[in-house]
C-alpha cells in the first residue's frame, strides 16, 4: 500500500520502520540537509515521564514471540467493581475484573490471540474494525466454550486506527459487554500522517473508555430494555472503570500535546466529548482511519460502539467533559467532568502535518446496491424484515456477495429509535445524510459504526477486499448491543 494514495487495499507484509520516539536525533542534521524533504516531520518528543493522576490507565499487554507470531493472552474472568456510588457489582474483564488491557499492534502484524474463557458461560470475543477473515472475526459462529481456550491467528491488515475487543455472542452481547469485558487495540501504520500523532503509550497517548452503565439499587448490572425503564436503575458514568461522580479523574503530563483514542463503550447511550471551556480539539481519526486533515472541532458525538482519536496542545490545565444522551429506552443524561490533564510543559511544537491521510472515493460505477431497512415490532427488532436471533435464521437469510465486489446500502430506519449501525470486515464511506451529500467527519473518511437516528436514512459504500470464506460469515447489526440481541442483525458471506 503506497500512503500517498489511501484505498482499502492494505499491503500484507510489514516494512520496516524508524522509531517514532529516536527519528529526529538519530537523523540529526540530516533533516537540515534535506534528507527528509517532502516528508512530514515524524513526531520526536524529549524523553518524557510517564503520567501521573488518578485516572486509570489501561495495561498495555506485551506479547510473548513464537517464531516471528505475537501472542496475546486474554483471560475473561468474573469479580466486582464499585460502579454505582456505594454499591459493588458483580463484574467481568479481561485479565482482571472490569474491562482489559490494550493491545498495541503495527500494519503488518501476524498475532495470535489466546482467549480464555473463565466466565462460567458461553462467549465470543470479536475484534470491532478489524479486517480479517471471517473464520477469525469473532462473531456467534466462534464460540469460545467456557474453561476452553481459543486461539485465532491472523494479519494486521489495515492502517493506522482504534480497534476494541467485546462478545458477541447470540442474545448475550449486552449482559456480557455491560459487565465489563472490552479491551481496546490500537493500530500504527508506516505513513507519515501517523508518524507525526504521539504515540508514546502512557507519555502522551491514551484511551479513554467511556461508559454510561445501567446499574440498579442493588448493584445488578442491567442489559434489557425492561432493566433500562425500571426506576431502580440510575446510569452512573464510568471511565475507564472507574465513577467520575466522585471526583474527576486526574492526568498530569511531561508533554503539552497529548493524543486519546476514545471508545464509547457504553451499550446503549450516547457520548459527547468537549473541553469544559468550549475551547477547540483537534480530531485526527474517526473509528476506521486517520482524517485526511487534523480537524478543529468543539465536540466529538460517538454512538455505541463509535472511536475517535483527539489531539490536545495544552496550555496549563484542560478539563475534558461528556454528556450523555439516551440511546435506548432510557438512558443517561446530563454533563460530567470525565478528565482533568495538567502540564507544565511549555514548548512551542509544529502544527501537525495538514494531511495525515489521502482517502480516494470509492468507484461506485455498476456498484450491487441494497437497501438495509430497520423496523421494530415493540422489543424485536428486524434489518429487511428479519429477526437474527438464531444462527437458523441468519443463515437462511444471509446475504451474499463476492470477493472485491463495491456495493451501496441504503440504510433506512422507519423506527423512532436512534440505532448505531455497524459493518464487519471492511470500513464504509459515507454518501448521503437524508438524501444530501455529508458533512464534516462524515464526508471523506472511513468508518464501521454511524448514527443512523430515528426516522432517518444514509447511504454508505464499501469494497469487499482481501477474504472469502463459504462457511464463515461477517456480522452487520445495530450496536445498540440490546437492539441487536432483540434481533437487529443479519449476516454477510463474501464468496
Amino acid at each position: 500500500m503506497t500512503h500517498g494514495k489511501r484505498e482499502w487495499f492494505p499491503a500484507h507484509e510489514k516494512a520496516p520502520r524508524l522509531s517514532r520516539r529516536g527519528v529526529l536525533i538519530g537523523l540529526g542534521g540530516l533533516a537540515v540537509g534535506g534528507a527528509l524533504a517532502g516528508s512530514a516531520l515524524r513526531y520526536a518528543p524529549n524523553a518524557s515521564a510517564a503520567a501521573t493522576g488518578t485516572l486509570n490507565i489501561p495495561t498495555l499487554l506485551t506479547p510473548t514471540d513464537d517464531d516471528g507470531v505475537d501472542v496475546y493472552s486474554l483471560t475473561m474472568q468474573t469479580g466486582t467493581a464499585q460502579l454505582r456510588t456505594g454499591l459493588t457489582s458483580s463484574t467481568a474483564g479481561f485479565n482482571g475484573s472490569y474491562l482489559g488491557p490494550v493491545i498495541k499492534v503495527d500494519n503488518g502484524d501476524r498475532v495470535r490471540m489466546e482467549v480464555t474463557n473463565n466466565i462460567g458461560a458461553e462467549t465470543t470475543v470479536h475484534w470491532h474494525g478489524a479486517h480479517i477473515p471471517p473464520s477469525v472475526d469473532g462473531g456467534p459462529q466462534n464460540i469460545i466454550a467456557a474453561g476452553t481456550t481459543w486461539s485465532p491467528e491472523f494479519d494486521i491488515n489495515q492502517e493506522a486506527c482504534t480497534l476494541w475487543f467485546h462478545p458477541h455472542g447470540l442474545t448475550t452481547t449486552a449482559a456480557q459487554v455491560a459487565l465489563g469485558l472490552a479491551g481496546m487495540i490500537l493500530v500504527d501504520d508506516d505513513s507519515d500522517g501517523a508518524a507525526a500523532l504521539p504515540n508514546d503509550y502512557g507519555v502522551n497517548q491514551f484511551p479513554l473508555i467511556v461508559q454510561s452503565v445501567p446499574v440498579n439499587s442493588s448493584g445488578v448490572i442491567q442489559s434489557t430494555t425492561a432493566g433500562l425503564q425500571s426506576t431502580a436503575t440510575t446510569f452512573p458514568l464510568i471511565v475507564n472503570g472507574a465513577n467520575v461522580a466522585s471526583a474527576t479523574p486526574t492526568l498530569n503530563v511531561d508533554e503539552n500535546r497529548v493524543r486519546f483514542h476514545v471508545l464509547n463503550g457504553s451499550i446503549t447511550d450516547i457520548i459527547t466529548v468537549s473541553r469544559s471551556d468550549g475551547g477547540t480539539m483537534t480530531q485526527v481519526a474517526t473509528d476506521a482511519a486517520l482524517l485526511p486533515s487534523p480537524t478543529s472541532v468543539t465536540s466529538v458525538r460517538l454512538v455505541a460502539g463509535e472511536r475517535a482519536e483527539i489531539v490536545l496542545d495544552l496550555s496549563g490545565t484542560v478539563t475534558l467533559q461528556a454528556t450523555v444522551t439516551a440511546g435506548g429506552a432510557r438512558g443517561g443524561s446530563g454533563t460530567s467532568s470525565i478528565l482533568t490533564i495538567t502540564t507544565a510543559d511549555t514548548t512551542t511544537r509544529d502544527a501537525l502535518p495538514s494531511t495525515l491521510n489521502t482517502i480516494a472515493a470509492l468507484d461506485t460505477t455498476g456498484a450491487t446496491t441494497r437497501t438495509m431497512a430497520l423496523s421494530n415490532t415493540g422489543n424485536t427488532m428486524f434489518i429487511n424484515g428479519i429477526s437474527g436471533t438464531t444462527m437458523e435464521v441468519m443463515e437462511e437469510n444471509m446475504i451474499m456477495t463476492t470477493l472485491d465486489a463495491v456495493e451501496v446500502w441504503t440504510i433506512t430506519n422507519a423506527t423512532n429509535l436512534l440505532h448505531s449501525f455497524h459493518l464487519h470486515d471492511v470500513p464504509f464511506q459515507v454518501l448521503a445524510v437524508n438524501g444530501s451529500a455529508p458533512t464534516g467527519t462524515l464526508s471523506g473518511t472511513w468508518r464501521d459504526t454511524i448514527e443512523i437516528p430515528a426516522q432517518s436514512t444514509r447511504q454508505i459504500a464499501m469494497k469487499f477486499t482481501d477474504y472469502a470464506d463459504d462457511t464463515y460469515g461477517y456480522m452487520l447489526h445495530c450496536h445498540n448491543a440490546i437492539h441487536e440481541d432483540e434481533g437487529m442483525m443479519l449476516m454477510l458471506m463474501v464468496m
